[in-house]
């Protein structure tokens, strides 16, 4: 699904209007039923006492339809007005004008004490400014937004919450409980720097043109469930271990074997063939009792890797996690770096030995595949003043060494030369240790049954995210651990295969 810029979806809009030989009020009317049908669904309680904000551009007109469908629905509605300026957009005119016809209480706020004692409603829904806003917000529309703020009430907000800039840091905007945008999402609203004001965020269509959003260039985009299935290879009827792929997981260091642990039974658990894990002695013992399906070889090292030695041929590897930053160690992975040319996913202490000897990645295959958490992430790149230079930054890194790299969050971006994806799967339940050295097996996992590398970090993420919101059903979220992950990958495939 492509995430596209403000003025993109202005021209859509446009393009709709113009190609069904519709008038503008009834995109408008198509938006505000959208609307209308999430939330009645969600709140069906019509005693409930609800305020609607509107402004005088064309999310206000939103805004206003949403208070009219509301009102005729049984539901006790008041709409208040923000006049910021006294210049309405026609469609917004048109539904104020429909407002009085309906009866339906509305009130315009121009001064700061004309705003409502919020305490007497249930609810608020926020229609005061949409994806166009271009300049901070400031006066009465401001002084509505901090009411809002501090109300304590559930906030329902209109395609974005008031205040939020689609395409640079936004420094004040609604705290919304919900949003519902329409029908293409926004960067903005997946952002961890916007968390405070996007809530739960959930798109609804409207019926736009699709070949107007087709024609649209993007390179950046929201992955999809349905996308992800797409990718997926049948299983073959006379599949057998020699042909679903050989993974290698490098990694371990003593008091950290379990790292290697939780990485190879996510890369079998995955889909691949056979597993191999390369650890230093002392971690022998541990995953062959841990893990029995497990291969292993033994580094020359007692409690750390000091050769990354092997006589196999993997399909993929993946390598880092609970290595250590020994200078042994990192002498190994510098003669691994020099001699491998397996597809190649690096965790943990991998990226941070490598963010002290930049000079090594230039020994890195093309596509290698890099798994960083935030804080990884800026031993690489350096630091950044917000989320929109922390992704110019780390694209800019993904295209000069022509990597894949995977930043790990509520919505994990998945970036390799030319396109930006974001993950749409997951919980808060998938922050606990470990949830990092499963993902790299799985990823190592989908890489050595023949993925190619984007497809297979991309497919990686998305189910890893997807065993937290199936796991989450039955098991409570601060109860969640990365074994819990693996034990749904399994579940995670089916919900995928099922007809969505």
């Amino acid at each position: 699904m492509k995430i596209l810029t403000s003025e993109q979806i202005r021209r859509i809009d446009a393009e709709t209007i113009k190609r069904e030989g519709i008038p503008s009020l009834e995109l408008m009317k198509r938006a505000a039923t959208a609307f209308y049908n999430w939330f009645t669904e969600k709140y069906p309680n019509k005693r409930l006492s609800l305020s609607v904000f509107a402004g005088v551009g064309n999310n206000g007109g939103d805004g206003l339809m949403i208070a009219r469908l509301l009102h005729k629905s049984g539901y006790n509605v008041k709409a208040f007005i923000v006049e910021y300026s006294q210049h309405y957009t026609e469609d917004t005119a048109h539904n104020l004008r429909r407002l009085k016809a309906d009866n339906v209480f509305h009130k315009k706020i121009l001064v700061e004490k004309e705003i409502p004692d919020l305490s007497q409603f249930d609810l608020v829904i926020d229609g005061i400014f949409g994806t166009g806003l271009s300049r901070e917000v400031s006066g009465v529309a401001a002084a509505v937004i901090q009411r809002i703020n501090e109300s304590g009430k559930p906030i329902i907000c209109i395609d974005v919450p008031s205040g939020l800039f689609l395409d640079r840091r936004t420094p004040f905007a609604v705290h919304a409980t919900e949003t519902i945008t329409f029908q293409i999402p926004k960067l903005a609203l997946y952002l961890p720097e916007n968390q405070a004001y996007t809530g739960n965020v959930t798109i609804v269509p409207i019926g736009l043109d699709k070949e107007a959003i087709g024609e649209a260039e993007s390179d950046v985009s929201l992955t999809e469930k349905e996308r992800i299935k797409a990718l997926l290879k049948p299983l073959p009827k006379f599949a057998h271990k020699g042909t679903e792929g050989h993974a290698l997981i490098i990694g371990g260091s003593l008091g950290k074997t379990g790292s290697v642990c939780l990485a190879a039974k996510a890369a079998l658990k995955t889909g691949c063939g056979l597993v191999t894990a390369c650890l230093p002695k002392c971690g022998v013992t541990v995953i062959q009792s841990n893990f029995p399906e497990a291969m292993a070889i033994a580094d020359g090292g007692e409690t750390h890797l000091t050769s990354i030695l092997y006589d196999l041929h993997p399909d993929a590897i993946g390598i880092g996690v609970g290595m250590g930053q020994h200078e042994e160690t990192q002498l190994a992975l510098h003669g691994f770096l020099k001699r491998n040319n397996a597809p190649l996913v690096i965790d943990a202490d991998g990226l941070n030995i490598l963010a002290q000897h930049r000079e090594w990645l230039s020994l890195l295959p093309a596509k290698t595949i890099l798994t960083p958490h935030p804080k990884e992430l800026s031993r690489l790149i350096g630091e950044w003043s917000d989320d929109y230079e922390k992704i110019q930054k780390a694209r800019l890194f993904a295209r000069e060494y022509d990597l894949i790299v995977v930043v790990k969050g509520a919505y994990s971006l998945i970036m390799d030369r030319e396109h930006l994806y974001l993950n749409s799967t997951g919980t808060p339940a998938l922050a606990t240790a470990g949830s990092g050295d499963v993902l790299t097996g799985m990823i190592t996992s989908l890489l050595a049954q023949g993925y190619a590398p984007l497809q297979a970090a991309r497919m990686g993420v998305c189910l890893h995210g997807l065993t937290a919101e199936i796991a989450v059903q039955h098991i409570h979220p601060r109860a969640f651990i990365a074994t819990d992950i693996i034990e749904n990958i399994g579940n995670a495939y089916r919900n995928l295969e099922k007809n969505n």
